[in-house]
Formats: C-alpha cells, sequence, structure tokens
C-alpha cells in the first residue's frame, strides 16, 4: 500500500500545533510536530525592568499564568539572592497548587473523556455510562467539572486579587499577606472540593485513594467503585487500547514542586526535582545540563544546543527548508525528556505509579490516570499548606529589598507547572533585561528534531499507533491529549497526490 500523509491539529486542545504523520500499513511510521505561531516573549522583555516580567510572563499563558508568574519572581530572587519569608512562601504555594488541580480536571473531564463518547465505542459495556457521564456539556462529569474547577480556583482570587493573569508574587515575597478569612474560605472550597473528588470521581477517601501502593490495589479499587468517574475513564480507556500504545521518550524530567521553607520536614518540596533515566534510579536534576536546539526551528542557526543563559531566540522563518516549528528542541544533555505528571509521581516515588510504570510504560492510559493521581495529591497537600499558613498569621509576608540588592546578574527559575517542568532564565545588564529564556512543559514534550535528527518526545509517542480509521485518526487525539497539550482547533488531511480536506473536529 502507498504511504499516506495526514496533516492534522486537534480540537480541545491549547496553542497552535500541527501534526504531520505518515502512515503505512494502516499504522503510524513517521510523524513530525510543528509550532505553528510564533509569539516571541524572549524578544518582548529584552531591555525591559526586571519587574515588567511579574506583569508580561504571565500572559504568555492563560491556564498557567501563576506558574509563570512564579517561574519569573524565582529568576529574579535567584539572581539578586533572596529568600522569602515562609509565609510568602505558602501562598505561592496554595495559589499554584489551586490553578494546578482546576488545569487537571478540565483537562481530564472536558478535553480528555468526550473522546470515548466516539461512535466507534458503542460496543464498549460501558457505553451507556461514558455517554452520560462525559457527554459535552450533557454529561453530569462533563457538566460538575465546570462548576467544581471554578470553585478552587476561587482560592487564587482570595489569596491574589485575581485569576489569571495575577501579579501577587513580587521579589522577596506577596503583595498582600493572608488573612484569617481568606484562610478560612480557602479551606471551605478544598472540603467541597474534595468531597465532590471522593463521591463522584473516586468512589471514597482521599487518604484510602493515595494508600494504595500497586495495580492489584488499583483494579480492586475500580472494582469496588464501577460507577465513578475514575472507573468509567478506566473502562472506557483500556477499550480503546490506550494501555497498549502512546509510548515515547523513556527519560523523565521533573523540576520538583512546592518548596517547603520550614526545617525538619525531611524534603525541601513537596514533589521533588530529579530525572529518571530509563528504568534507572532517580538522580538529581542538574540545569546546567539543560539544551535547546534550533536544527528544526525557524530561528537564526547556531550549531549544536545551547544552555538557555547562553540561548537565542531570533526568529529566521523560511518554510521552503527542512525547518518546520516555532518550537525550540529542548534537550537535558542529549537525551529527549517527558515532562508531565507521569513523571512528577515517578520521579518522587509513587507506589502505585511506580509500579504502574514498571508494567505499563509510559501509555496514553497511565499519563492520564497519573495526572488524576497527583490532582489528588495536591488537594492534600494544598489543604496542609493552607493549615501551616493559619499558624503564620503574624508572620512577615514580605521582605523589604533595597535598590542596592537589585544588581545586574543572572538566575534562573524551575519549578513544575500543570503540564511539566518550566524554566525561566534571565539576566539583567545595566538594570534592564538583556536576555530572558523560557521553556515550558510542552517545549520539552512537542519539541521537533534536535541537531542530530532525534525525534521529540511528542514524535516519539506516535511511532507505531495502529489507526482503525485513517479518514478519523481518533487514536492519534488520544495519545496527544493524554499529554494535556496546546494544538489548536480544526482537522486537516492532507492526501498523497491531493490538497487538504478540512474537518472541522477530531473525535467527537
Amino acid at each position: 500500500m502507498p504511504r499516506l500523509t495526514l496533516e492534522l491539529d486537534l480540537n480541545r486542545v491549547e496553542g497552535d500545533v500541527t501534526f504531520q504523520v505518515e502512515i503505512e500499513d494502516g499504522h503510524v511510521v513517521e510523524a513530525r510536530c510543528a509550532g505553528t505561531a510564533y509569539r516571541g516573549f524572549e524578544q518582548i522583555m529584552i531591555g525591559r525592568a526586571p519587574y515588567d516580567a511579574l506583569v508580561i510572563t504571565p500572559r504568555i499563558c492563560g491556564i498557567c499564568s501563576t506558574a509563570h508568574l512564579y517561574a519569573a519572581v524565582l529568576a529574579l530572587e535567584n539572581t539578586w539572592g533572596i529568600t522569602p519569608p515562609a509565609n510568602a512562601v505558602h501562598i505561592r504555594n496554595a495559589s499554584l497548587m489551586a490553578e494546578s488541580i482546576q488545569s487537571d480536571l478540565r483537562q481530564t473531564f472536558l478535553f480528555f473523556t468526550p473522546d470515548f463518547c466516539h461512535e466507534r465505542y458503542v460496543a464498549s459495556s460501558v457505553r451507556d455510562a461514558v455517554v452520560e457521564a462525559f457527554a459535552p456539556f450533557r454529561g453530569w462529569m462533563h457538566r460538575e467539572t465546570l462548576r467544581y474547577s471554578r470553585r478552587i480556583i476561587e482560592i487564587v482570587a482570595l489569596l491574589a486579587g485575581q485569576w489569571p493573569h495575577s501579579s501577587h508574587m513580587v521579589p522577596g515575597g506577596v503583595t498582600a499577606k493572608a488573612t484569617i478569612r481568606h484562610i478560612v474560605d480557602s479551606q471551605s472550597l478544598v472540603t467541597e472540593v474534595t468531597r465532590w473528588v471522593e463521591q463522584r470521581i473516586l468512589g471514597s477517601g482521599l487518604d484510602g485513594w493515595l494508600a494504595l501502593t500497586d495495580g492489584d490495589a488499583l483494579e480492586a479499587w475500580l472494582a469496588a467503585y464501577p460507577a465513578t468517574a475514575l472507573a468509567l475513564l478506566d473502562q472506557a480507556a483500556r477499550f480503546a487500547g490506550l494501555h497498549n500504545m502512546g509510548f515515547g521518550a523513556s527519560h523523565l524530567l521533573a523540576f520538583g514542586a512546592f518548596p517547603l521553607p520550614e526545617p525538619g520536614m525531611g524534603r525541601n518540596h513537596w514533589l521533588a526535582p530529579g530525572i529518571q533515566p530509563g528504568n534507572d534510579a532517580v538522580l538529581p536534576l542538574d540545569p546546567a545540563r539543560i539544551n535547546e536546539h534550533i536544527r528544526y526551528s525557524w530561528f537564526r542557526p547556531y550549531p549544536g544546543g545551547k544552555h538557555p543563559f547562553d540561548g537565542e531566540t531570533v526568529p529566521d522563518y523560511q518554510p521552503a527548508s527542512d525547518r518546520y516549528s516555532w518550537a525550540k528542541a529542548p534537550r537535558y544533555g542529549s537525551e529527549v525528556m517527558q515532562t508531565g505528571p507521569l513523571a512528577d509521581l515517578v520521579i518522587d516515588g509513587d507506589p502505585l505509579i511506580v509500579d504502574l510504570y514498571r508494567q505499563h510504560r509510559d501509555s496514553a492510559w497511565l499519563r492520564q490516570l497519573a495526572r488524576l493521581r497527583r490532582m489528588t495529591y495536591l488537594l492534600r497537600f494544598l489543604r496542609q499548606t493552607l493549615d501551616r499558613l493559619a499558624t503564620r498569621l503574624n508572620e512577615p509576608h514580605i521582605i523589604p529589598v533595597s535598590p542596592a540588592t537589585k544588581h545586574d546578574g543572572r538566575g534562573a527559575g524551575l519549578l513544575t507547572a500543570t503540564r511539566g517542568a518550566l524554566g525561566h532564565w534571565v539576566s539583567i545588564r545595566d538594570g534592564v533585561f538583556d536576555r530572558y529564556q523560557v521553556i515550558t512543559p510542552t517545549s520539552w514534550n512537542a519539541s521537533p528534531r534536535d541537531s542530530a535528527g532525534v525525534p521529540g518526545h511528542w514524535e516519539q509517542s506516535l511511532i507505531g499507533i495502529p489507526l482503525a480509521d485513517p479518514d478519523d485518526p481518533l487514536e492519534i487525539g488520544h495519545v496527544i491529549r493524554s499529554h494535556d497539550p496546546c494544538l489548536v482547533c480544526t482537522v486537516h488531511f492532507l492526501e498523497p497526490g491531493g490538497g487538504i480536506r478540512n474537518r472541522i473536529q477530531l473525535g467527537v
């Protein structure tokens, strides 16, 4: 059979990314992921005063604006040698946790699960229950997710004054302290959302769910609560074969999340930083090994990879060349890395996800399960963070930053955003930015080929996927959406010797 070329974008995702895949004998044999929009925030920041980053960089994303603000503040504090008070760290952490919980809920039940309502799965034993739960705007889980994801994000409004695009974090702390009313209201919201998660997603208490340690315990849990959203998602995903597809880069990366300011906690973050090369032991993160390649990107060429402190983001659009993306290709040393909830929990050592990862690798099914598992951890962490904050009401929320402190230099802010490892690298000269580099989680996962021609993680994760119907490549949608990607809304198909056929959506 002749090789078939498909060019497609996906709906129910964020941003502007296109895929070109080559199909032979009903399987994907080659894939290219192309970022189709140049935004240039790195160039926007050049020549601006450091505090401008606190207003501009949260606009990089409307979903994870708190994460970008946090990374920008950490980069400035790292440059100037500032350590914020514990009170401020807890407020920052609580804001980011709430943002991540709402995003994980919406990605799972507004973006990912509607595909299981596709007519292709009519033979599933849980078909009717899946449609009743996950059908867009009609399903009970879809509608309830809209409600409760809005509720949890109210915590950011309480602590930061607004969401999205908050600017309450500044070098040295936060702009306003948390009052007892803010904390009590936030605790009430966590209790409300946790109760809903326990009743409708899990079937029982959060503590029992988080105590699961292996695949057998998970199977017993799902069998005990078959009508929950979690059990329906699991059955639908397995019927679709998602536990057997979507395998990409075997190296996992996490920057760590939610630093713990108190001494004697036994750890520095709620979620630990590190890397895991293949099935080897987790290793400490070495930020000096991070580099970005642009051989197949539309930027001014430079040889090999450059560390973000030395990086360049100078557009050079040449569509007639073999370059094909506005995304760069970040690498850790020479390795393609995968980041996101699965990497977070494997590196942090969650026993359930570690056990399943050893059995199933990084399948699309496990990637989505890990996102829900991480969300439930964040509910627990958020409750504990608010409890700690309540004991510090009379402590400072900010320390003075003198003009002498704001010297020239360079620094980095690394953290875990909703989609994975996020980093801001800054250089200040003569009181303004002379370099600003951002590597987002999607940059890691959706990278094009690097200088050695090695495909990025998403590109690798599509290889070998069987397509039941090339005119409706639903399997590709499953795998890419399992990463919580940034993509656009319509689907285009390019046939050999033909033109582009437009379809309004892929899936449901």
